[in-house]
């Protein structure tokens, strides 16, 4: 069953930034996630607003954290999370209706 990896977080250091996404999209790309949604714009219509919205798709769970947890990911990952505040990251299910 996929899952989803949301994100939404503030910019603090544009060129940072800028430096994660040069390398984490062939990360992204290696590890055959999807990306659904990558806005900067997003507008915020309840809580407490963000910068930057990202939806990721995976194949699973297993595939997520392997992403996640990939050694050539964590220096990224480091760079993402220096460049950014406020941070919220969600791993969530596939909702599928119930049968029957």
């Amino acid at each position: 069953m996929s899952v989803y990896w949301i994100g939404v977080y503030d910019i603090a250091d544009e060129a940072g930034y800028q430096r994660y996404l040069e390398g984490a999209l062939p990360n992204l790309q290696k590890h055959n996630v999807e990306i659904l949604v990558a806005d900067p714009t997003a507008r915020c219509k309840e809580g407490s607003p963000r910068q930057m919205a990202v939806v990721l798709r995976f194949e699973s769970e297993d595939h997520a954290m392997a992403w996640y947890n990939d050694p050539e990911y964590q220096p990224l990952l480091k760079l993402r999370l220096e460049s950014t505040t406020n941070q919220t990251a969600l791993l969530a299910q596939e909702f599928r209706l119930p049968e029957g």
